[in-house]
């Protein structure tokens, strides 16, 4: 079994078979644009359900195609952008889609020497959601009914969406967790942090409080520990 590194020690992470690196950004630096880097990790992660409307408008059913065959459709635009704070110095500019002997398609850059294939592809998104915190969002509804019914209520939401301003995440939850007794760190040194530790930080300090909540419910007599449909707010470690 391959011994990997924990991200909480690391900068950048090696995607296997390849020369591709992520690197695990710090706060500081995604401040410096968070949208711009939350657009670009986002659409790097995105799956057909998340753009459902775009498929539609193509006229491509979004049940109908996998994360992979999205991933290739958006690629041209990645080559495009500046994709410097995920991939550091690598050039992407010539990344082109190339069909194989098994007629199956694949991206590859002539100048590095890297193929993207789907395991890679799979490989590189799980990463940048580890990295970020971020769940796979995929979902396939039951039925043409259910389909019709998710996509003309997406195609609102965005409709009603679509004039409003980028409303700042990590910097809210920057501001946040500063101001709470159970983060360490002040706004300077938070900006050293890379975003992996801070998520971490997050999610143990989430867990840690409700834990504390939990235990004076039980000392209280209000708690009944054997009712509890979460065993993990038992303990104050979590379990993943």
């Amino acid at each position: 079994m391959e011994n990997r590194k924990s991200l909480l020690k690391l900068s950048s992470v090696d995607i296997p078979d390849t020369k591709l690196s992520i690197r695990i950004p710090t706060v500081g630096e995604i401040l410096e644009d968070e949208s711009t880097y939350y657009n670009i990790v986002s659409s790097l992660t995105a799956s057909p359900f998340q753009y459902m409307v775009q498929l539609d408008d193509m006229g491509i059913d979004f049940t109908k195609i996998t994360d992979y065959e999205l991933f290739k459709m958006l690629f041209p635009a990645y080559t495009k952008s500046d994709l410097s704070i995920l991939l550091g110095d690598l050039d992407i500019s010539d990344f082109s889609i190339y069909r194989g002997k098994n007629q199956e398609e694949y991206i590859y850059s002539s100048s590095n020497n890297i193929e993207i294939n789907e395991k890679v592809y799979h490989d590189l998104v799980n990463t940048i959601r580890k990295i970020n915190a971020f769940e796979k969002i995929n979902y396939r509804p039951g039925n043409e009914s259910a389909r019709k019914y998710l996509l003309e209520k997406e195609r609102k939401k965005q409709k009603r969406n679509a004039k409003k301003p980028y409303e700042p995440y990590l910097e809210k939850l920057v501001i946040a967790l500063v101001n709470t007794s159970e983060f360490p760190y002040n706004y300077d040194s938070c900006m050293d942090l890379s975003i992996y530790r801070f998520h971490q930080s997050f999610k143990q300090i989430q867990h840690k409080i409700a834990f504390d909540k939990t235990m004076i419910g039980v000392y209280a007599g209000t708690v009944d520990t054997s009712r509890l449909s979460n065993k993990d707010n038992l303990s104050w470690i979590p379990n993943k």
